[in-house]
């Protein structure tokens, strides 16, 4: 599979089978994820692999629960209402959570853990795994509670939740708007 056919193919995947990848098969895509750039090389990130089922759990219903109480992000209310539902799980029971931080107040830090989140769902994919990017837990884990739950250090800001695990079933694409192009000559 070409870069581009990587990059069209790749799915947001909300549902997976049970069984975790093989370590190997983690650490192969966080190998994956330090290949990307960062700015002037400083490599700021860190990873934190969760695979602890109970934990993954909990994290879900705390996070819900964080959630819909503050509303800390300016979200549709139907996502609030998905939030409320108690069937639903923040990980989508996905076997594994890769959370991408960055040193805190690192300069382009965000974007620098964005490139690797990106370069481990093209990785996830070329292996056939899926994955992705759960931000409606974002806040949650960096409150103080989130925080403590996955031990994440205080010079530590999360930046990329990314679930992984072999897809049960994969969406078909969803149609992009045409780009807005400026072209200046």
């Amino acid at each position: 599979m070409d870069v581009m056919q990587a990059i069209r193919h790749r799915r947001s995947v909300r549902d997976y089978e049970p069984e975790a990848p093989s370590r190997e098969d983690i650490e192969a895509l966080i190998d994956a994820a330090i290949a990307a750039p960062t700015a002037a090389n400083r490599q700021f990130w860190s990873f934190s692999v969760i695979s602890d089922r109970a934990l993954l759990d909990r994290m879900s219903r705390e996070a819900k629960a964080y959630m819909t109480t503050s509303k800390p992000l300016d979200l549709p209310e139907h996502l609030y209402e998905k939030l409320a539902d108690p069937a639903f799980h923040v990980f989508y029971h996905a076997p594994v959570l890769i959370l991408i931080s960055a040193k805190k107040n690192a300069p382009w830090g965000a974007e620098d853990c964005a490139l690797a989140a990106q370069n481990i769902m093209l990785a996830a994919l070329a292996s056939n795994l899926g994955t992705c990017w759960i931000g409606l837990c974002q806040p949650f884990l960096d409150a103080p509670q989130g925080r403590a739950l996955i031990g994440l250090a205080d010079d530590e800001a999360p930046v990329a939740p990314i679930i992984v695990g072999r897809p049960a079933s994969i969406a078909p694409p969803t149609p992009r708007k045409p780009p807005n192009i400026r072209w200046i000559s």
